[in-house]
């Protein structure tokens, strides 16, 4: 399928008809950000660094809901963070709510706002019907992320210390190579998953 303006992404695609569009997006918005805070808890084993799923999930996201309603999902969720629930990672022990985005994560946080819109404006052009296409989408919108989440460590945090930001050399180290091979394997399985059950739906 060639990429289409007016195409609509899978979990519009699957909505009942005759359900009110506004009850649609209010439920697949509130579900998003359920599926984000659990992702956030989620710690994958056997990795050298911390990891969550929370990349995937954002990825997953915004392939089958489009831009409007993946940011509107990314957003409401940061929002909560925000206001103090404890939807972040390690939040238990530590303390969710605006100074939260001060931390070391705070760039990336924001940066998964950048990633709904890439990855769901592809997908509202029909480019989750192809794997090549919500793949390399998907490459394009984690790349904005490492920048954001980059520059943010290096430059910005703020740290227990009382320092600002970690240093270049630091927040490439510690915040950008450990996980260039893990979110390679997010993207390839969200790029997979998304085509694959669109193929089913169509079968049906």
């Amino acid at each position: 399928m060639q990429p289409n303006a007016t195409s609509r992404a899978l979990a519009v695609a699957l909505w009942p008809e005759g359900v009110n569009r506004a009850v649609m997006a209010f439920v697949l918005v509130v579900a998003g950000t359920v599926v984000l805070a659990i992702s956030a808890k989620i710690k994958v084993p056997f990795y050298p660094v911390p990891m969550t799923l929370q990349t995937f999930a954002v990825m997953a996201i915004a392939a089958s809901y489009g831009a409007r309603l993946a940011v509107a999902a990314v957003v409401l969720y940061l929002v909560e963070g925000a206001i103090g629930l404890p939807v972040f990672t390690n939040t238990p022990p530590a303390v969710a709510g605006p100074a939260y985005f001060l931390g070391t994560t705070g760039g990336f946080l924001i940066g998964f706002i950048a990633l709904a819109a890439i990855v769901g404006t592809a997908a509202d052009r029909g480019w989750d019907r192809s794997i090549v296409r919500l793949f390399a989408a998907m490459i394009a919108a984690d790349i904005v992320v490492f920048v954001l989440g980059f520059a943010w460590l290096a430059w910005g945090a703020q740290l227990a210390s009382g320092a600002t930001g970690i240093g270049p050399a630091a927040a490439w180290a510690g915040g950008v190579v450990p996980f260039l091979l893990a979110d390679l394997l997010k993207i390839a399985l969200a790029a997979l998953a998304v085509p694959a059950a669109w193929m089913l739906v169509e079968r049906r």
